[in-house]
């Protein structure tokens, strides 16, 4: 196949918040989630798409502010352009920041390779009233094509699309930025001593520059003695010059910058204000909360109510055919009541996850890690390690994966040590449960300061670690703050689709089994079936850790087995109490009376729920967060301490709280 007729292979590049993966989205179809912070799309992610006939393979990388390798996104994004053959750069630009955004461009124009400007948010520079001049921008880049484009609302697609098909054979631009002479000399140089090593390679002037700023991926890579040329690094003299011109282009390019003042200005001189920001951010998931339990309660009646009949016809179908009492009870005890009482919690899910999701679309959450950056500088930490900690409120994974945008691993360990106390949407039915369930009209405070108590601790041991590991100085924050945008329906509706798909994916596979097997430890003993349930395996578990359970007021051998399925899943907790007290709908009002019940009998109250509850607050996060733990940090031991600490920290301090709320109750 040649050249003319293959597939060209086109990689999105821009800055965090540029809307370069909403417009991956439009091109390729592909469900991926877009974020306000760097640090989502941490892997390369590809799709497909073709343009008259002509299949495109398009990669979406992480975004960076450089393609220098100071972090993992820049290492991951600079190795695709290095090593996967790209045929056209995208460069996506938000339009309305083009001094930031264009530093990143003046370092792709010199990897040699065909660059298109997308000028991204170009609805947002109009409702600024700014202009700029889309005839003498690409003169001074080189002559590339710039091809104004609104992802959002998904104009301009086609002719970027004509730009790839069209420009991508006519071969890179010449050389846009012309250093200070003496920087030029040390470029031509480095240039001539790398070709007598190397012989004529790709991108010889971009080698040169980046062994002139002393880049030591370059250096590992191309070794080379360059005594008597390169003294000292030049790389703050370089990033200047390349300003400098940035300078020069905005200057000549574009016009009425001042004329509108940005709503976004007005709105951060509050939600960012260095006293009320962190109280605003507190009131705005307190609202959260709120919705997740009014609107997400009166639409779980419905599911409790749809689960309670087919349960019902379910049960009188299978007594109909004459299937044998023990099918029954795995099929209806088993996996009607594990599963089905897991699927009584979506409702509350999906409010929580279509809140965030505003929240996120808006250009919020990028705010809540700059208002935070002095509460985390004071623990070790810079504002971008709370970005992963927002993260973990949906999911401790994609939590985990998140610390790569950190830049040593030091952040890195630390910030994944703390993040799965961030309370994920899997511990969210077991505190809607249990705060419904003994704590009535107080439900949703109660649950609320379960995410505050998660928050706290996470800070306060990040602060003890910085404390006894040494004071080293911590990362910088750098993060641009997007426009403040309506937020994209679409993306949103991707967003929580996928969380939804998630959660039933889950249902269907992690919490289908572990119904299964929590169902035959239940009926099976040392002697086979059993009569009663006293008698059977899980029993015998239990047993064995009540001493260790009962200070912190869990001294129940079906809270202790409930305890150790939740190690699966979370959500696992609340289907384990379905099937180990035999409740068919426990979220439903006649569930949850009757569970109370017959916890009463136990002596089990408000002080142990909450005790409970801090307890799967704090114990080891599920089998899937562990395995990222264990990739990410790329040791065993580690992990394995780690999940030790959060047990003896989930144990403590449910023992306290038991302890010091009998006293006071």
């Amino acid at each position: 196949m040649s050249r003319a007729d293959g597939p060209i292979t086109v990689a999105f590049v821009g800055n965090p918040n540029c809307g370069k993966t909403t417009l991956f989205n439009a091109f390729t179809g592909a469900k991926l989630k877009v974020a306000n912070w760097p640090g989502v799309t941490v892997e390369r992610v590809e799709g497909e798409t073709s343009y008259e006939g002509r299949p495109i393979r398009v990669i979406d990388t992480p975004g960076v502010y450089s393609l220098t390798s100071y972090t993992i996104e820049e290492i991951v994004t600079r190795k695709c352009l290095e090593e996967e053959n790209i045929d056209v750069i995208i460069n996506v630009v938000d339009a309305s920041s083009m001094e930031r955004n264009l530093y990143l461009t003046m370092q792709l124009l010199e990897l040699k390779k065909p660059v298109i400007l997308a000028l991204n948010m170009m609805d947002i520079v109009e409702e600024r009233g700014m202009e700029i001049d889309l005839h003498r921008l690409p003169e001074m880049l080189g002559h590339i094509p710039v091809v104004p484009v609104s992802a959002r609302k998904r104009s301009g697609l086609d002719v970027l699309m004509h730009a790839v098909v069209h420009h991508y054979e006519e071969g890179p631009q010449g050389i846009v930025v012309r250093y200070a002479p003496q920087l030029e000399t040390k470029i031509s140089q480095v240039e001539a001593a790398l070709r007598n090593k190397y012989g004529d390679m790709d991108n010889l002037r971009w080698h040169a520059i980046k062994m002139l700023e002393y880049d030591e991926e370059v250096y590992r890579d191309h070794p080379l003695n360059l005594r008597g040329i390169v003294d000292y690094s030049y790389e703050k003299d370089i990033i200047n010059e390349k300003y400098d011109y940035i300078e020069e282009v905005v200057a000549e390019c574009l016009f009425n910058k001042e004329k509108k003042a940005a709503m976004t200005d007005r709105i951060d001189e509050l939600l960012t204000h260095p006293v009320w920001g962190i109280p605003i951010f507190l009131g705005i998931m307190a609202l959260v909360f709120f919705l997740t339990f009014t609107v997400g309660d009166f639409l779980k009646g419905y599911f409790e109510t749809g689960l309670e009949y087919f349960s019902q016809g379910f049960l009188a179908g299978l007594q109909a055919m004459g299937t044998s009492q023990w099918l029954i009870s795995l099929l209806v005890d088993g996996i009607v009541a594990g599963v089905g009482g897991i699927l009584t919690f979506l409702p509350n899910i999906f409010i929580l996850f279509l809140a965030l999701a505003f929240l996120e679309d808006s250009g919020y959450m990028a705010r809540v890690a700059y208002v935070m950056n002095e509460t985390m500088s004071r623990v070790g930490l810079s504002g971008k390690a709370f970005l992963p900690m927002l993260l973990g409120f949906g999911c401790t994974v994609p939590a985990v994966m998140a610390t790569r945008a950190l830049a040593t691993e030091r952040d890195r360990r630390r910030t994944i040590l703390i993040t799965p106390f961030m309370s994920c949407s899997a511990r969210l039915p077991v505190y809607v449960l249990f705060a419904q369930m003994f704590f009535g009209e107080r439900a949703l405070l109660v649950a609320y300061s379960l995410y505050l108590i998660g928050l706290v601790a996470a800070i306060s041991i990040a602060y003890v670690v910085h404390k006894t590991g040494g004071n080293e100085e911590e990362d910088g924050l750098l993060i641009e703050l997007p426009e403040y945008k309506t937020p994209n329906g679409r993306t949103v509706a991707i967003y929580v689709w996928e969380k939804v798909q998630d959660y039933l994916t889950k249902a269907g596979t992690t919490i289908f089994v572990a119904s299964i097997v929590l169902w035959f430890v239940l009926n099976m003993g040392p002697g086979g079936i059993v009569e009663e349930v006293s008698g059977s395996f899980a029993a015998m578990i239990g047993r064995l850790l009540v001493p260790i359970l009962r200070p912190a007021g869990l001294g129940s051998w079906q809270i202790a087995v409930a305890l150790i399925s939740g190690l699966s899943a979370k959500e696992v907790v609340v289907s384990s109490f379905s099937v180990l007290y035999g409740i068919s709908n426990i979220n439903s009002a006649a569930g949850m009376g009757e569970l109370s019940q017959i916890l009463a009998q136990n002596s089990f109250g408000p002080v142990n729920a909450y005790a409970l509850m801090i307890f799967c607050l704090m114990y080891t996060p599920c089998v899937a967060a562990i395995g990222a733990i264990k990739r990410e940090t790329k040791s065993v031991s580690w992990t394995a301490g780690m999940v030790v600490f959060q047990l003896v920290v989930a144990w403590v301090m449910s023992v306290i709280v038991f302890q010091v709320g009998s006293m006071i109750f």
